[in-house]
């Protein structure tokens, strides 16, 4: 079970002192998030996405837009990796919406070779049938800029150059339970955006300085404009390589990552108010609040479960039905 005192120890600390400009963000007074059931791989997942941008009413007409998939490692017949056939759907629902142009990138933490990556989970394949450029983030050229919250400490990081020149990113994450973070999504995704070339493997500077306080300051900064969860067959237990898949069947997507990663929370049966940098995010980039997330699609009574965790996450579970 959780220890109450760690949590709490934690939350007073962050207490102290804000450590971001409160002029520098505005909090939603509601949130939208979209829930589209998608029961396996083989539906039409390009019709699906495009559905979601136009109830969400998402704009990237002459935009370049960047997807950030989830590639850590890979193993067959499991459920790591945000599957190929999502990223290609995305790519073509953007297109469709009127994007100038749709590049991929990302940058692994755990498996180094990223040739290896895009050849076993058949992204590469994808790619280069639909001609979409792929940025390695961990080798790119790199920029050095402001962090927009300081949770980690840290003042300035460098991140890819490509990265940031997109007009418009999308985190796509697996939804996973995490044996660190109790569930990894949306905002815990951006950990591949940080060059490995500059901090190392397994992107040490982010462990160093606490990963709940990290992935605050990296979507503090980068500041996604949208999400994609792949739910479709999600990881419970110890995620987020050696879980065993789940099957859900749906998509989640909108512009609030706080706000979608909390439903997601909710979706696996975790109270998103007891995950630290949810809990910590929802002062100032999102909501996490249910009755101020307005659920578009498909209801999430629907969807939700009861995802296995590690002993250490069991105090973090709703109750069954909650």
């Amino acid at each position: 079970m959780l220890k109450a005192l760690p949590l709490a120890a934690w939350a007073a600390s962050c207490s102290r002192a804000v450590p971001y400009r409160r002029d520098d963000f505005v909090l939603p007074s509601r949130s939208t998030v979209g829930l589209f059931a998608a029961p396996n791989y083989d539906v039409d997942l390009a019709d699906v996405i495009g559905r979601g941008l136009r109830e969400l009413a998402v704009d990237v007409r002459g935009r370049s837009v960047l997807l950030k998939p989830n590639l850590v490692e890979y193993a067959p017949g499991t459920a790591i990796n945000t599957h190929p056939l999502v990223v290609a759907a995305a790519a073509t629902a953007f297109l469709g919406a009127g994007a100038r142009e749709v590049v991929v990138g990302e940058g692994p933490g755990h498996r180094r070779d990223i040739e290896y990556l895009l050849g076993v989970t058949g992204l590469g394949d994808h790619l280069r049938e639909m001609k979409l450029r792929f940025v390695d983030l961990n080798h790119d050229d790199v920029r050095v800029v402001s962090l927009g919250s300081r949770f980690t400490g840290l003042d300035r990081m460098a991140f890819s150059a490509d990265l940031l020149r997109s007009d418009f990113i999308v985190s796509m994450p697996k939804l996973k339970t995490h044996h660190w973070a109790a569930m990894t999504a949306s905002m815990k995704n951006l950990f591949g955006t940080v060059p490995g070339a500059v901090y190392g493997w397994p992107k040490n500077i982010l462990h160093f300085h606490g990963i709940d306080n990290s992935i605050v300051d990296l979507n503090a900064t980068l500041r996604p404009h949208f999400t994609i969860v792949d739910a479709i067959v999600a990881m419970e237990g110890d995620g987020p390589i050696m879980g065993d898949a789940r099957p859900t069947g749906v998509i989640a997507m909108g512009s609030d990552l706080v706000a979608v990663d909390a439903t997601c929370a909710r979706i696996i049966g975790l109270d998103p108010a007891r995950i630290p940098y949810l809990a910590q995010a929802s002062a100032f980039l999102g909501n996490i609040a249910a009755p101020r997330i307005d659920v578009r699609g498909e209801a999430l009574a629907r969807y939700q479960a009861h995802f296995k965790v590690l002993e250490q996450f069991q105090g973090l579970q709703l109750a069954s039905g909650g």
